[in-house]
């Protein structure tokens, strides 16, 4: 994660390394220069019990990664093995774009950017889930 960047909100809390850091009263940047250090931003954390569908599954395993709840080699194959599952129903060309740097971020061990790319699927997922309830 070597030169990656977090712009925290005032009272922003992120997951560095195991230790919870929570931003002061102003904005701020955060400059991590440690190579592959588990960062995740609280903010965005998928709840256990909020793991219920197909992309919220594979962001899950790439958060795990990130909190350091998971050994990063176990986790790749299933990263790789769930993108693939999505690349097969996520067709369209935006999707295939997100899903292809997930999958080059899994292969460099850049988790924060799986995670990120993964994220954006989120809300066409649940626009495609929302659309086979009606």
């Amino acid at each position: 994660m070597t030169g990656l960047v977090l712009k925290l909100a005032p009272k922003e809390r992120v997951l560095i390394n195991g230790a919870v850091i929570e931003n002061g009263e102003r904005r701020s940047r955060l400059a991590i220069m440690t190579p592959n250090a588990h960062i995740l931003r609280l903010r965005d954390a998928i709840h256990p019990e909020e793991v219920n569908t197909p992309v919220r599954r594979v962001c899950y395993i790439a958060q795990l990664v990130l909190s350091g709840d998971a050994d990063a080699d176990e986790a790749r194959m299933q990263l790789l093995r769930g993108i693939e599952q999505l690349s097969q129903v996520l067709t369209d060309h935006d999707s295939r774009i997100q899903l292809g740097q997930a999958t080059t971020a899994v292969l460099e061990d850049q988790h924060y950017q799986a995670l990120k790319a993964l994220r954006s699927l989120l809300p066409r997922e649940e626009r495609l889930l929302a659309a086979g309830r009606a």
